[in-house]
């Protein structure tokens, strides 16, 4: 029985074509700057993203901290979204490792900070303050059902910061999904920002890696960063070769997870003793929650119940559950997941 995991697009395996790169790679030391597959790598990824330049670095979580440190010192504030991934699920780093102060505010059920609530949390000059140095943004929105920031909004936050003396980070794990679900170039949503992540390893289906891109100073300055937290990977074009297949031939299929999200969601909305929105699907992530009525199980014999079935997905709360499509799955197995789904509701 083939086992469909919907937790995360993280669990997705390299493609062929990735596993064959991986095998012929050229390599070198990267902390010399010698290993030629990250630098063609990291020229592709600045390239798409409209930077100067980019940078190899083994997680998202990893480069999100690294342009934290970069733009903030110790005793500074960064403004983020409360069901941001940064504030969320990334280990305080910037406040235990940076001394960076986290100033929260709202997230709406669309993903965005209102600009008034932004500009409102921007410190004034005063000694009882830490001082606000940047903001931060994530694209797609993760908690808030993979919701995508338009470049108009990206732009006003952008013009808020620049009026306010700060800088812009973009947490853009999934931009590509972002890019794909509004069909523009993705160039117009990291135009606006200072510094962007985005992970080679979510849906682009690298095995590991992520990017770091900004201006040539910035990411000049992130280097120095990356060595401090022991980011230097040597003979990383291993790597690196992966990630450059991702770039140059698993975004345009993106939108085939979309629309088996999309799929997903509607099916889930005829089961009962479910509640889910399939309307808010934008991307590759959905969250559904158990009626209160049809709690008969635990989450976790729910969750065991599904795994009896070969499906697997994530538990985040009370009676509240997330799906991530991605490559591995298609329209069948969609299928299949509903079909089981049913079953464990009906307690068959």
């Amino acid at each position: 029985m083939k086992t469909i995991d919907l937790r995360s697009d993280t669990v997705t395996l390299p493609t062929p074509k990735m596993r064959e790169a991986m095998s012929n790679a050229d390599l070198g030391d990267d902390v010399f700057g010698e290993d030629p597959t990250i630098n063609r790598l990291e020229e592709i990824a600045a390239d798409k993203t409209g930077k100067q330049a980019a940078m190899l670095v083994a997680s998202g979580t990893m480069g999100n901290l690294i342009c934290s440190l970069t733009h903030c010192g110790r005793g500074d504030e960064a403004i983020l979204g409360d069901q941001s991934h940064m504030f969320y699920y990334e280990g305080g780093g910037m406040a235990a490792l940076g001394g960076i102060h986290p100033h929260i505010i709202t997230n709406q059920p669309d993903g965005k900070m209102l600009l008034a609530d932004i500009d409102s949390a921007v410190r004034g000059e005063d000694v009882h303050f830490p001082r606000t140095r940047l903001i931060c943004l994530e694209n797609t929105q993760n908690r808030c059902v993979g919701s995508v920031l338009e470049p108009e909004y990206c732009d006003s936050v952008a013009a808020l910061a620049k009026r306010r003396g700060l800088s812009v980070h973009l947490d853009g794990a999934r931009i590509f999904n972002a890019a794909v679900a509004l069909g523009i170039d993705v160039k117009k949503l990291t135009r606006s920002a200072d510094s962007l992540m985005f992970c080679l390893s979510k849906g682009l289906s690298a095995p590991v890696g992520s990017m770091v891109c900004g201006s040539s100073e910035f990411i000049a300055e992130a280097r120095r960063t990356r060595k401090i937290l022991g980011g230097g990977m040597r003979q990383g074009g291993i790597i690196a070769s992966a990630g450059i297949v991702a770039l140059e031939e698993m975004i345009d299929r993106l939108a085939e997870d979309h629309i088996n999200a999309k799929n997903l969601a509607e099916g889930i909305s005829q089961i009962d003793g479910v509640s889910i929105e399939p309307s808010k699907v934008q991307t590759n992530i959905i969250y559904f929650d158990l009626l209160q009525d049809n709690r008969d199980k635990t989450d976790e014999q729910f969750l065991a119940k599904l795994d009896e079935k070969g499906i697997k997905l994530l538990n985040l709360g009370p009676a509240h559950f997330r799906m991530v499509t991605h490559y591995g799955i298609n329209s069948k197995d969609i299928d299949t997941a509903l079909t089981a789904l049913t079953e464990v509701m009906k307690g068959t």
